[in-house]
């Protein structure tokens, strides 16, 4: 019942108005899609390998050849702000023979948030190109001028909420105190194959390009008014390139071609509202880096476990996942620890502990480690249904609890980054430096991360699922806010 009364407490704010009318517009924008934009995720692994069927479609209902459709990009994050933009698909239906699967697909996707969070986007993907297999492709560039950083080691790095909002006259800093600049380059070529049964193998090669550093002031104050201006003072990610924290060769980003591969096992009675079965998947990925960001050179491991348990009929199912990422030899980045690794890019970006895709309610990038390990538990009602023409909808309400905890952290030895102090930030007080890390048996490293929450699913034809989640976190240290709201396309898992 709390969570219930919270919830309904939101929904009276101006904020949250503000956000009710962008879901609007995304159902506006949802209730106009066709049959011919039912996609991929729709079919179960046994259905994407099988060789093409003849439709039992009426001769008027079936496309065939190129077909176009362009749509508004829109979502919004607690993270990263209200999107707009724009996206296109084409597909490509053949003579009809499969429709509404389709032989090959191509995907565009420009956009950019309210929080400068960019999204420039191409994919392709298709079962057919070569025959038993499905092949996926994405090149993608991410710029964000504002992106979170929260230092190492979940609560071993404090979170102090004054230091960034203004609304804490006597300590605020700066707005971008916990914010560095990333952009990210990224070309990746998936594919898979049968083995047997429910078996699949999977590989993968890719290129990932970072560029890190300061948030570029000059950009972000630009036009802004006096009281708006941000600071000239550093922030959390200067402070630990000062104190060495942050390797010099790892301060500015990296390029890393990796290279992937792994097993799956799946049994799921389809990938898009899923009522029964079960998806497993171990993989791992190496990661190359050259010159001086040679000692980067790393493996990580990935496995995952969903499952679907139908509770009542399909209208009450339990749903649950539990997932990890390992460095099993080499060293990571920081920014490489917070990339979420896959085996199919679905959503834009995988990014670690925090954040919409796997700690919802927690502060995005709060707990960066070079291996945690995640659980997402929900129910999953549907508690109306109804038609509009001729296509059917349901409304559904998932409440659903998070947890992340690290299993390997980041080794910080306190007399190292003293020293780094001394010699590279003489003018910082140093019995400040408790206000920043905990040092010792006080630094709750292993401490597991909570939240919890709510969502309101709007899905039609058991295809596309206009989501919005909201959640908070069962711990301040993970974020002080409880205006946490996610709009997004689909289920989180």
């Amino acid at each position: 019942m709390y969570v219930f009364f919270i919830f309904a407490t939101i929904l009276k704010t101006k904020l949250f108005m503000k956000k009710l009318y962008l879901i609007l517009f995304c159902l506006a924008f949802l209730s106009g899609y066709t049959l011919q934009a039912q996609n991929n995720d729709t079919k179960t692994k046994t259905e994407k390998t099988a060789k093409p069927k003849k439709a039992k479609k009426e001769k008027s209902e079936v496309r065939t050849g190129w077909t176009f459709g362009i749509l508004p990009s829109v979502a919004f994050d607690a993270d990263k702000g209200f999107q707009y933009g724009v996206l296109a698909n084409v597909y490509d239906f053949g003579d009809g023979s499969i429709y509404p699967e389709y032989f090959h697909s191509l995907y565009f996707e420009a956009a950019y948030t309210t929080k400068r969070s960019g999204l420039f986007r191409f994919a392709y993907d298709s079962k057919y190109l070569i025959p038993n297999h499905r092949l996926k492709i994405d090149a993608s560039y991410l710029p964000d001028a504002l992106c979170d950083f929260y230092g190492y080691n979940g609560y071993q790095t404090v979170y102090n909420a004054g230091w960034a909002k203004k609304k804490f006259t006597d300590t605020y800093v700066s707005r971008a105190f916990y914010k560095s600049q990333r952009d990210l380059f990224r070309v990746a070529a998936d594919i898979d194959g049968p083995i047997a049964g429910n078996w699949y193998w999977n590989a993968g090669i890719g290129l990932l390009g970072y560029q890190i550093g300061s948030v570029n002031l000059e950009m972000i104050n630009r036009n802004k008014k006096p009281e708006n201006i941000l600071p000239d003072v550093d922030g959390l990610y200067e402070k630990y390139t000062k104190w060495g924290i942050i390797a010099p060769n790892e301060a500015n980003g990296g390029w890393h071609p990796y290279l992937r591969g792994g097993l799956t096992f799946d049994n799921r009675d389809r990938q898009q509202n899923t009522q029964k079965g079960m998806n497993a998947e171990i993989f791992w990925t190496y990661n190359a880096a050259f010159g001086e960001d040679k000692e980067f050179n790393n493996l990580m491991f990935n496995a995952s476990f969903r499952h679907f348990v139908p509770v009542y009929k399909d209208y009450i199912t339990f749903a649950y996942r539990v997932a990890a990422q390992m460095t099993v030899a080499g060293n990571s980045p920081f920014y490489l620890s917070n990339y979420y690794n896959n085996l199919f890019i679905q959503r834009v970006l995988y990014e670690g502990l925090g954040g919409g895709n796997t700690l919802r309610g927690v502060l995005r990038n709060r707990i960066t480690a070079p291996g945690y390990a995640f659980a997402n538990v929900e129910f999953r009602f549907k508690i109306c249904k109804f038609d509009i023409g001729k296509e059917h909808f349901f409304i559904g309400l998932n409440p659903f609890v998070d947890a992340g905890m690290i299993l390997q952290p980041y080794r910080l030895d306190e007399r190292t980054i003293r020293q780094n102090i001394a010699e590279n930030d003489p003018e910082f007080d140093v019995s400040q430096l408790d206000d920043y890390i905990v040092f010792g048996d006080k630094a709750n490293v292993y401490r597991p991360h909570f939240s919890g929450g709510l969502g309101l699913k709007l899905m039609m034809n058991d295809n596309f699922v206009l989501s919005v989640d909201w959640a908070v976190p069962f711990d301040k240290r993970d974020n002080d806010g409880m205006a946490n709201i996610y709009v997004k396309m689909g289920y989180m898992f």
